[in-house]
Parts: structure tokens; C-alpha cells; sequence
């Protein structure tokens, strides 16, 4: 196979994350972007060392056992990927890569292994609680468009006002908001920020809402470049027939050059910056820029799962139940609160100073006195931290774990680890240090946050040896 070649095959395999294993005459080809038993069609970009990678062309017939997708978007927004497939095939596509993944460490355990298998999202649509939603134009001069990316774009924007994984609230707000702007965008009255140019003024949509309240925060997130007065906007929001409750309009500015929603202060144009919503019985405080699961049911399932290994523990007499427990990249603090009933002291440690003052607030909000946590990077914050943990809980970000900072972690030599990875191979990476310096999985089970995207969580029990 040569560069720009054209090949057809059939996908006999999916890796991790998204990347398609097609089976031609010729050899095997990734190309990302295509589904397990799809036949299609791909144009060599990059051969070497025996190893093709194409770009998807077309679908030239679809797996047989595929679904009509559900979303009118589908294939053109850059969002879900998996949404013509069966759920049940879903989760065992995903469980399948998180083995092969897992499978090296796996191989180097010595001591027994439990695998668990997936666990499913108690909800298969309308999931999110969170979206950040993006104005543009789908193709250059067009109408104005509020959504996600174009698939494969970088600049073209897709209106989702039919998005599946969103439920009716979020749809109607976003078409109320392209309803109110557009006439002002035709008479050239207003303009959305162009990445290119560093220009415009509408940048982001943020929709938060509380799946145990209804509760609901809305966030225009504009540039500084024009001045418009947001009352009719407000008005227009505030006139939806919705099920849930708006508690928030917020006006948030941002003219950082980064394609991110960064707030450089917030006016509230109603009501109030922040809503409640609760995990496992305990409650938590959101304004529009916390970390929390955007899966709110099938983060109780994740956390749970945790609470469980540790039960077992417990149950055990493994570890005493009065012990000290550190909480790793501890974001907003859940895991950590979910601990503090069993435990003498929980200390999170996260980067995000906002995370760290909302895990504080929180801690006072359930009544938990015995929850500290501290801003900073782990690897420098470990050095100033007098106590010892018993246990340690690792939630770290998609990148996964420090090497410097996983070796002060190994040092501390307690029998028990706990990690929480939202990325397999990170995990995998990290887990070959784990085992190399004695700490090998004794339980693993993934568990599905996202469905229909590529996305899955991934829980693993560390056990020392010779405990």
C-alpha cells in the first residue's frame, strides 16, 4: 500500500478509542471513525513499518445488525459515535478494549484476578447534565449555527437542536437562543467569534441541570469586542415552557484566545449562579464551571462501585475502618465525602483551586468535618502532608498519574489502592509501574458514563503482595 491509495475492506475490530481495524488484500489498515462489521472504503495516509492508517471515505454497507440511528445529527456532528449500533453490542465492544488493554498486567499478576465485566448506564439518552454548546456557521457565510463541531472540522458548527444524549430542556433553550440571535446576526448587528480571526462576539453556550431537582443554569459566554444588552434574551428564556426550572442566567466573559470556556468574570442577569444536586445521599453545590460527573446516575454507579471495593475491604478485616484515607486528584471532592463516614480522615489533593474551594464548601454543605483538602499538584503537595494514609483512592485525569508523582505514591506502601481511570491506556501505562513495584489488580470492572460515545471508565483494585 502506498500513500493516497484507496482500499476496501471489512472492520473486523474496534481499538481504543474509536480507531478501526480493516482487513484488505492488501494488509491491515486503522482508520478511525468506523464501526465493527462495516464495510468501507479508506485512503492510505501514513504507511510505516508495515503499519497503514487511512481516512474513513465511506460506509459502503452497514455492520447487519446496525440500528437506524435515533439522532438526526448523527454522522454529521463530531459528537457520539457508536449510535447505530445496539447497546448491548456497545458495551461489549467497550469491555472487549478495556481487557485487551488490561490483558499485559493481566499476564504479569501473580496473584489472583477478578474481572467484572461492565457496568451499564442506568440511562441510555438524555444523560448529560452538563453541555457546552458553540456558536459558528456550518459552512462559511451561512446562517447562524449553536452546537458541536462538525465531524472532523475544527471551525464548521452543527445546530443540534435534535441531540439524543440532551433532554428536552437543553434542545429548547438552544433554539430559543438561535432564535433570538439570528435576525440580529442577518443585519450584521452581532457576530459570533471566528478562532481564525480572533474575532466576534458570541462564543459558548452553557447549559448545566440537576437531575434530582430540575434545577437549571443558563450561561452566554461572550467577548468583550461589542456591548449588547441581554435583557430580551433573558425575557425569551424566561417565557420557555420547560419541565425543569431556571435558576440562573448568567453572562460570562471570555477573550482568551483558547477554544475553551475560561471565566473572566460572570454578571448574573437572573436569579442565581448555582443549583444543588445530589450522589448517594450526599449534596453538592454546581455553579456553572464545577467539575462534576456529567452523568450524574451512572457517576452514583461508578462511585459506588468504589464505596464497594472498600465495603469489602472492611468486611474483610483488611484495612481498619478507622484509618486515614488519601483521596488523589480529588476534583470536587465526592469520592472523599463518600469515604469520610469510615474513615478518621480523608485528605484530597487536586490542582484546581476552584475544585478545592467547591470540595470544601460541599464538605460544610454534608455536615463532614473530618475532609481536608488542598490545592495543588501531587507530586509537590505529597511532600508537605505529615499524615499517612491507610488507603489511597487515584482519580487522575485523562493523562493519567506523574511518573515522579506515582513513585512518592508507591512509597507510601499501604496494602490497598483504588484507581479510578476515565482512560484505559493511561491505566495500562500506569499499571506496568504498579506491578513493577509489587502492586498487582486483585478486582477490575468498566463501567459506561457515556453511551454511544468511545469513552468508558475503567475501576481497578491494587493489592500489595505478600500482605
Amino acid at each position: 500500500m502506498k500513500k493516497k491509495d484507496i482500499v476496501t475492506g471489512i472492520v473486523k475490530r474496534v481499538e481504543f478509542p474509536n480507531k478501526g481495524v480493516l482487513e484488505t488484500e492488501e494488509g491491515k489498515v486503522i482508520v478511525k471513525g468506523a464501526l465493527p462489521d462495516q464495510k468501507v472504503s479508506v485512503q492510505i495516509q501514513k504507511v510505516r513499518n508495515g503499519r497503514a492508517e487511512g481516512r474513513l471515505l465511506e460506509v459502503l454497507e452497514e455492520a447487519p445488525d446496525s440500528n437506524e440511528s435515533p439522532c438526526i445529527h448523527f454522522g454529521k456532528c463530531g459528537g457520539c459515535s457508536y449510535l447505530t449500533m445496539p447497546y448491548v453490542k456497545e458495551l461489549g465492544l467497550k469491555e472487549q478494549q478495556v481487557r485487551s488493554l488490561l490483558k499485559p498486567a493481566v499476564e504479569r499478576n501473580s496473584i489472583r484476578f477478578t474481572w467484572e465485566g461492565i457496568k451499564t448506564s442506568p440511562v441510555k439518552y438524555a444523560y448529560r447534565n452538563k453541555m457546552e454548546f458553540t456558536f459558528g456557521d456550518e459552512i462559511m457565510g451561512g446562517p447562524l449555527s449553536l452546537g458541536m463541531h462538525k465531524k472532523g472540522s475544527f471551525y464548521d458548527i452543527v445546530t443540534v437542536s435534535g441531540c439524543r444524549i440532551v433532554d428536552d430542556d437543553y434542545r429548547a433553550i438552544l433554539s430559543a437562543t438561535v432564535d433570538y440571535f439570528s435576525p440580529m446576526y442577518d443585519k450584521k448587528e452581532i457576530t459570533f467569534y471566528h478562532r481564525m480571526k480572533q474575532e466576534g462576539y458570541l462564543r459558548h453556550l452553557l447549559v448545566r441541570k440537576a437531575v434530582r431537582t430540575g434545577d437549571i443554569l443558563i450561561d452566554l459566554i461572550t467577548t468583550t469586542q461589542e456591548e449588547h444588552n441581554l435583557t430580551g434574551y433573558k425575557d425569551a428564556l424566561l417565557n420557555l415552557q420547560l419541565d425543569g426550572r431556571i435558576a440562573g442566567i448568567l453572562h460570562t466573559k471570555n477573550d482568551s484566545l483558547a477554544d475553551a470556556v475560561i471565566d473572566e468574570g460572570t454578571e448574573i442577569l437572573y436569579g442565581q449562579d448555582f443549583f444543588y444536586e445530589q450522589l448517594l445521599g450526599l449534596k453538592f453545590r454546581i455553579t456553572p464551571f464545577s467539575f462534576f460527573q456529567t452523568n450524574s446516575l451512572s457517576a452514583e454507579v461508578l462511585y459506588q462501585t468504589v464505596r464497594d471495593y472498600i465495603r469489602s475491604l472492611y468486611d474483610q478485616s483488611n484495612i481498619k475502618n478507622d484509618g486515614v484515607v488519601f483521596d488523589l486528584y480529588s476534583g470536587t471532592g465526592t469520592i472523599a465525602q463518600l469515604l469520610a463516614p469510615v474513615a478518621t480522615k480523608v485528605i484530597g489533593v487536586e490542582i484546581v483551586e476552584e475544585a478545592v474551594e467547591a470540595a470544601k464548601e460541599n464538605a460544610k454543605l454534608n455536615h463532614l468535618d473530618n475532609c481536608e483538602f488542598i490545592a495543588g499538584d501531587v507530586l509537590k503537595v505529597l511532600d508537605d502532608i505529615e499524615d499517612k494514609p491507610d488507603l489511597i483512592i487515584l482519580d487522575p485525569p485523562r493523562d493519567g498519574i506523574n511518573p515522579k508523582a506515582l513513585k512518592k505514591i508507591i512509597d507510601y506502601g499501604v496494602n490497598y489502592m483504588i484507581y479510578v481511570s476515565c482512560k484505559p491506556t493511561s491505566l495500562a501505562r500506569d499499571l506496568e509501574i504498579f506491578q513493577e513495584n509489587g502492586y498487582m489488580m486483585s478486582r477490575a470492572v468498566a463501567v459506561d458514563q457515556f453511551p454511544w460515545t468511545s469513552h468508558v471508565e475503567t475501576v481497578v483494585l491494587l493489592t500489595r503482595q505478600n500482605t
